[in-house]
């Protein structure tokens, strides 16, 4: 195990910078996410670490080591894919232990290395079987497999979970975390599911158009994000941002205060709503319901506040009807203000 450091990382291709400047540290033993919508550049630092593209100006570190020329072999490093890579030719055994085949350990060693790794994965029974003969969430346990018989300092994962269904995905988080717990190996994850970061990491980094926005805790990030931009992508549905004005030291938005201003502050700003954190109550701002999605224990109300379009997420089962007149409020301890032009976070 080692913890990994990345400094003013930047990669071109060609002409065209897309990694700028990144910079990010990950302890020994910390299972850190790097999410962001497609084009962000999160699965590109995952092929920088794993030595698949080089490295156009900065360092990256491994255990105090710098790793810019080091080949991929020789950075003690395991990768789990997309699309699992197996080898359809060979068995459950046999793709688990074909890295270590490659270094040419013994076969004893090999043998109690993936019937060890199998036992984690609860593979033990298919060791035989051939991929095609396996589900997807197995497929995807004999990667992580033969990732695992390598006994690298660093795990890599670059959205491991993208191509099963969605029950099997919350399946397989947990027990991802489960055996993050149990071997406590260096882990950089990568998923445009934010549900997916925020369940699983120590700590998230939040990247866009090759930059990193914030880094932190995932409640951190829920509770105090840096920006409009990861006020809107952390946190499922995303929050509630509208244009809004400081009158006589209040925020003002759709005829209505939400909560007290910083002081000396005036004009225009944007305040930030969690669907969650909306309710039904006395005096509130008038919501037009539009659409009304019940899920049982909660009902998703959508329509239009003030004139803009707004998401309410109710934690009851609420007998709301399109075209009803909903009066809304919110703690003003839950709300967040931003820059109106940077959207910065204000306080």
């Amino acid at each position: 195990m080692a913890s990994v450091e990345i400094r003013d990382l930047r990669k071109s291709f060609g002409l065209v910078e897309t990694i700028h400047g990144v910079s990010i540290d990950v302890p020994d033993g910390e299972f850190v996410a790097l999410v962001g919508p497609s084009g962000c550049g999160k699965s590109t630092i995952l092929r920088l670490l794993a030595g698949l593209e080089e490295v156009t100006a900065g360092t990256i570190s491994i255990g105090g080591r710098v790793i810019n020329e080091v080949e991929p072999k020789h950075r003690d490093i395991a990768m789990v894919f997309q699309n699992y890579a197996l080898y359809p030719h060979m068995t459950v055994a046999e793709n688990m232990g074909f890295s270590m085949r490659l270094l040419k350990k013994p076969k004893e060693e090999i043998r109690r290395e993936v019937a060890a790794a199998a036992e984690i994965l609860g593979l033990t029974p298919y060791l035989d079987r051939y991929p095609k003969q396996l589900s997807g969430g197995q497929r995807q346990r004999v990667a992580m497999g033969r990732a695992i018989v390598r006994q690298p300092q660093v795990f890599l994962f670059d959205e491991p979970l993208s191509n099963l269904d969605a029950q099997l995905r919350v399946q397989m988080r947990a027990e991802l975390k489960a055996i993050h717990n149990r071997l406590k190996v260096t882990t950089i994850y990568v998923t445009h599911d934010q549900v997916e970061a925020m369940t699983m990491a120590d700590r998230i980094v939040v990247m866009k158009d090759g930059h990193v926005m914030q880094t932190g805790m995932p409640l951190d990030l829920y509770d105090r994000p840096a920006n409009t931009f990861v006020a809107r992508f952390v946190g499922s549905p995303s929050m509630n941002i509208f244009p809004a004005e400081v009158v006589d030291g209040r925020v003002h938005f759709a005829g209505r205060d939400w909560a007290a201003a910083p002081s000396a502050l005036s004009g225009p700003l944007q305040l930030g709503i969690r669907p969650e954190h909306m309710v039904i109550g006395e005096g509130g701002a008038v919501l037009n319901v539009e659409n009304v999605d019940p899920t049982g224990s909660e009902t998703m109300v959508q329509g239009r506040l003030g004139g803009l379009s707004a998401t309410v997420l109710l934690r009851t089962r609420a007998s709301v009807r399109p075209g009803d007149e909903l009066p809304i409020v919110a703690d003003p301890d839950l709300v967040h203000l931003f820059d109106a032009t940077s959207g910065e976070r204000m306080q």
